[in-house]
């Protein structure tokens, strides 16, 4: 019960900052969000191998239909501390802040780009399983001469 209501107040203020940013975001202008994942030690390459079959595909798609300006993942070069610790990091930048955060329908696209639905399933199931975490960082970009 702890965790539930733990997964509940860290999901309304998810929910409250990215309102919050989507606000302060200048109407018409890119909206960038940053995804960070952290996988259970040893499955970095499998996390990688999986997203980039099963999930990049799907952001590319949706750069192609304008929904999206850009795609990319990081990772760091060197070791940090384990509290702090992530393996991939990617950044997505959409049209606009109102885009990012409306609803989409992904399924037709999902339907479309693997006809073998309970395959895509079970691969994207196993994506999350190898995660310790998952967080999701709404940015922006500070105009420094101004």
């Amino acid at each position: 019960m702890k965790r539930l209501m733990l997964l509940l107040v860290v999901l309304l203020i998810g929910v409250n900052a990215s309102l919050a940013q989507s606000a302060s975001a200048a109407p018409g202008q890119p909206y960038a969000i940053e995804y960070y994942y952290k996988t259970k030690w040893g499955h970095a390459d499998e996390f990688l191998k999986l997203f980039k079959k099963n999930h990049y595909p799907l952001l590319k798609k949706e750069v192609e239909m304008g929904r999206m300006v850009k795609v990319w993942m990081d990772q760091p070069r060197y070791h940090i501390t384990e509290d702090g610790r992530w393996d991939y990091r990617v950044t997505i930048v959409f049209k606009n802040s109102t885009v990012a955060n409306e609803p989409f329908e992904e399924d037709a696209l999902k339907k479309q780009l693997w006809p073998d639905q309970a395959a895509y399933e079970r691969e994207e199931q196993r994506r999350f399983e190898i995660l310790d975490a998952h967080w999701d960082l709404p940015v922006k970009t500070l105009d420094l001469e101004k």
